[in-house]
């Protein structure tokens, strides 16, 4: 009879690491929501990714001189998804609150089984479908649909859209994990989100706002949130698998409520039923019985086998 460890794990390092970067990342929506009403929002996510492009090269700047083009491929690949996915999110919050944005966003959450499953042919197991199912359900509560309307104007439609970008920057960080310099990576895509953003300014007709010390340090404060975040799903997605990550990540409107709330913004309720529902799901996704009696490494083995492990 296998011991009771061999059927519970406790959170990895790299899972708590998850954990707290979700806490960050929650927090984040109330903060761009308030600067993109001094700033346009290509003009605020360039500066946001340019900052946090800055200080991850001086972090990396030892190692930067050995850069690989398949390191330049990665990052920029990652770049690309940041950029289309903040960009739209953050356009997003010109014209809806941050409970909104953040209950549309995680709408992102299904989605990444999903894209495995067509791009990589890889199904989930029914109990990650389950788990994903509690979670989505609880992101729902958590959003409150009794008092939070879902008439979709273009600000709904554009963080909508988002999601899929965001979606395949979290398979794409598991497809490279492993495999390139984390700090090389994590230099590349904050560099490439950023330009990208300036880059759309004139393609959209925005100008440069007027200076304000609000939208400089939010771009300042998220610059510096951001290089932590996409850091830390660099290093820790090595081990967590895709779909762990994001039931992880499906806490973020749990933390952007908290945050709301501390704003004076009243958490109800049902939002708090939700939260249950999101860490239920995070507990049923856990569970494997294949994996019952294996012994710990092996575990950790099968937890980070990434959708294109055996991609060369």
């Amino acid at each position: 009879m296998p011991k009771l460890g061999s059927r519970w794990r406790p959170f990895t390092r790299q899972e708590l690491a998850l954990v707290l970067i979700t806490a960050v990342w929650g927090s984040t929506f109330l903060i761009v929501h308030v600067a993109v009403q001094y700033s346009g929002p290509w003009f605020f996510v360039g500066m946001r990714f340019l900052t946090a492009g800055v200080i991850s090269a001086v972090i990396f700047a030892r190692v930067l001189p050995g850069m690989r083009w398949r390191e330049i491929g990665a990052g920029s690949a990652i770049g690309v998804m940041i950029f289309l996915g903040y960009g739209l999110q953050t356009v997003g919050l010109q014209t809806i609150d941050s409970s909104t944005s953040a209950f549309i966003t995680a709408l992102y959450v299904p989605l990444v089984p999903v894209l495995q499953w067509i791009v990589f042919r890889k199904p989930p197991r029914p109990l990650t479908w389950i788990g994903v199912t509690l979670a989505f359900v609880g992101l729902i509560l958590v959003a409150d649909p009794t008092s939070v309307g879902f008439a979709f104007g273009a600000g709904e439609i554009a963080t909508l859209v988002s999601t899929l970008p965001i979606a395949a920057e979290i398979i794409l960080i598991s497809v490279f994990a492993g495999r390139v310099d984390l700090g090389r990576v994590t230099v590349v895509q904050l560099l490439v989100a950023g330009l990208l953003g300036l880059a759309t300014m004139p393609v959209v007709g925005e100008q440069p706002p007027a200076f304000s010390w609000v939208w400089l340090s939010a771009a300042v404060a998220l610059g510096a949130a951001s290089c932590i975040i996409q850091l830390t799903m660099n290093w820790a997605q090595r081990s967590v698998s895709p779909t762990r990550a994001t039931i992880i990540y499906a806490g973020e409107p749990v933390w952007a409520g908290i945050v709301g709330r501390i704003a004076g913004e009243r958490l109800p309720a049902i939002a708090i039923l939700g939260a249950a529902f999101i860490v239920a799901g995070a507990v049923v996704s856990e569970l494997d019985p294949r994996k019952r009696g294996q012994p710990p490494e092996e575990r950790a083995d099968d937890a980070g086998s990434a959708p294109g492990e055996h991609l060369d």
